[in-house]
């Protein structure tokens, strides 16, 4: 015969699941199969957890841009854009997209240096953040054509949250031969 020796614990009841944002994440490479590195990476990004659905753009190619602007004697860059649908919280989403950079032999000796990976979160849904570990949207995206015309070529109707519809601004960066 048994006997009950302690009441059973009571748990909270689970917390509701985080509802799916789309997160714009920039992929760019300059070093190595740069083509494939960017595909290598959508694909990765597709299998983490909480991640239903990517969508990559076309890839475009670049000329590498450093501090003091265009270096058309560097290696060019292979840009795209991938729309991801997530539960992810943004800060962990952007550890894993470290992490994949991290697996892809990404080393960060040299702002703006050359890479075999980039992937920079530009937005995640309405989400704005002014923390250092985690700036939404992106503080420069709005300026980079390598990050606009990717975006528009998966979403032509894409806005950046505060700085206004993505392609306006693609179209003045156009304009002004800025990028």
């Amino acid at each position: 015969m048994s006997r009950d020796l302690a009441k059973a614990p009571e748990f909270p009841p689970p917390r509701p699941a985080r509802p799916e944002s789309v997160a714009v994440v920039a992929l760019g490479a300059n070093l190595g199969d740069r083509s494939a590195t960017i595909r290598g990476a959508a694909e990765r990004i597709a299998r983490l957890p909480l991640v239903s659905d990517v969508r990559l753009s076309r890839l475009f190619e670049t000329v590498a841009l450093r501090l003091d602007g265009p270096d058309p004697d560097a290696p060019g860059y292979v840009n795209a854009v991938a729309l991801v649908t997530t539960r992810l919280a943004p800060g962990i989403l952007l550890g894993m997209l470290h992490a994949i950079e991290d697996e892809n032999g990404r080393e960060r000796r040299e702002r703006w240096g050359d890479r075999t990976l980039d992937l920079d979160l530009i937005a995640y849904g309405d989400v704005v953040s002014d923390d250092p570990q985690l700036q939404l949207p992106h503080p420069r995206a709005g300026e980079r054509l390598f990050v606009l015309d990717p975006w528009l070529d998966l979403d032509p109707d894409a806005e950046l949250q505060g700085r206004g519809r993505v392609a306006d601004l693609a179209a003045e960066l156009h304009a002004r031969g800025e990028g």
